[in-house]
């Protein structure tokens, strides 16, 4: 079985990314994985150091702690479990009607060893099912999807902001790879980060999170809203006055872990059918 970046393990710090040897040794009596309750604590992680610099609605959210001399034990990693952008989106999978989350956001420091990753996953996965409880006290889930983005970007000096990830964690993961996302239109920031078509949407419509949305356009440098314009009306103008670009992308990669009990996750991956072969990428980098 081939898996992407066979050398190393993507890690980010402040938005920088960089890469740790991908079987470098865990040392598990250092680290423990905890349930976030606030949100403040994940968004501010998440935020801060993911390339996005944005946070998804979350549904749940896991703290990877590490043990520290004399000290109280730091926050290293944060693993996102989020509501679905395509509330259907594992129908389109062979799993009809079953209940799905999105992995919405997974990141760990730079420091963080390499075989962390799989570890802590396979641990946030275990403390959804037992923190996420339908009324019978079964897994509220039973398939939690993970995207992978292989497309780079590049701010508008030219500078590789992110590189581009093909999913190994997933495939080391023995998670089921289901083929590319449809393929779509990115607008992008100066800085190269992506203006969410979700957010966009809520901007349009009046909905909840509008406000941010508008912020976020006004930040990256768009115009303010004119006296009586609507929100499609000021996407439109935005867009086109403000100093963004599109590009193209070819689509993420998908995977999809079954979860729940033994039986569940069997049926889930019956239903699902048979796994693609997992996708290579030839230029991993060494650390």
């Amino acid at each position: 079985m081939q898996l992407d970046l066979p050398f190393v393990a993507l890690r980010w710090r402040e938005r920088r990314q960089s890469y740790r040897p991908q079987r470098e040794p865990l040392d598990p009596g250092r680290y423990g994985v905890v349930r976030l309750s606030g949100a403040a604590e994940a968004r501010g992680f998440i935020v801060r150091h993911h390339y996005s610099g944005s946070y998804p609605v979350a549904i749940a959210a896991y703290g990877l702690m590490e043990a520290r001399r004399n000290r109280a034990a730091e926050l290293v990693g944060v693993a996102v479990f989020s509501v679905p952008v395509q509330p259907r989106a594992a129908d389109a999978y062979g799993a009809s009607g079953a209940r799905s989350c999105d992995l919405g956001r997974f990141l760990l420091l730079d420091h963080v060893p390499g075989n962390a990753e799989t570890w802590f996953l396979r641990r946030a996965l275990a403390g959804l099912g037992q923190d996420k409880t339908g009324d019978d006290g079964r897994p509220l889930y039973s398939v939690c999807l993970a995207y992978s983005d292989p497309v780079p970007r590049l701010d508008r000096a030219g500078q590789v902001t992110f590189a581009g990830h093909y999913g190994g964690i997933y495939a080391a993961s023995s998670a089921l790879y289901l083929g590319r996302a449809t393929a779509r239109t990115l607008w992008l920031a100066d800085d190269a980060t992506v203006i969410s078509s979700r957010a966009l949407m809520k901007l349009k419509h009046g909905d909840t999170g509008a406000r941010y949305a508008y912020e976020t356009l006004r930040r990256h440098g768009a115009p303010p809203l004119a006296a009586g314009e609507s929100g499609a009306a000021y996407i439109e103008r935005a867009l086109r006055e403000g100093p963004f670009r599109r590009v193209r992308h070819c689509g993420n990669h998908v995977y999809a872990f079954p979860c729940g009990s033994t039986t569940t996750r069997r049926a889930v991956r019956s239903r699902m059918g048979t796994a693609l072969p997992y996708p290579v990428r030839t230029d991993a980098p060494r650390p």
